[in-house]
């Protein structure tokens, strides 16, 4: 069994487990995509990532470079290609505590 996501107009609408064979009998079969639930940040335990990252509920699927990532979270933040991950502008805190970040002052608040 694999994981499964459903793709229309580059947005992931559900994932689900099946086999390949269900997939292909499906009447929209080409709007399904598999995708790995170990994959993440293009990194996978055993060194084979699977499209950048495991397909959620409204993640993005860019078709031209075969990978799924999340719908970006703050208009400052950019898209790490390598990764396939969105980034702050500035870095996380490396200090064990907790921080969100704030768009208005573009850092992060304790």
């Amino acid at each position: 069994m694999s994981h499964y996501a459903q793709v229309k107009n580059s947005q992931v609408q559900q994932v689900i487990v099946a086999e390949r064979d269900f997939i292909d009998q499906l009447p929209d079969a080409q709007d399904w995509i598999q995708t790995s639930y170990r994959t993440r940040g293009n990194q996978h335990p055993e060194g084979r990532p699977l499209r950048g990252n495991y397909a959620g509920i409204g993640y993005i699927y860019d078709s031209e470079n075969d990978v799924f990532y999340p719908i970006k979270p703050f208009p400052s933040w950019q898209l790490n290609t390598t990764t396939w991950t969105w980034q702050a502008p500035v870095a996380y805190p490396d200090d064990n505590q907790t921080y969100t970040w704030d768009e208005a002052t573009l850092s992060w608040k304790q």
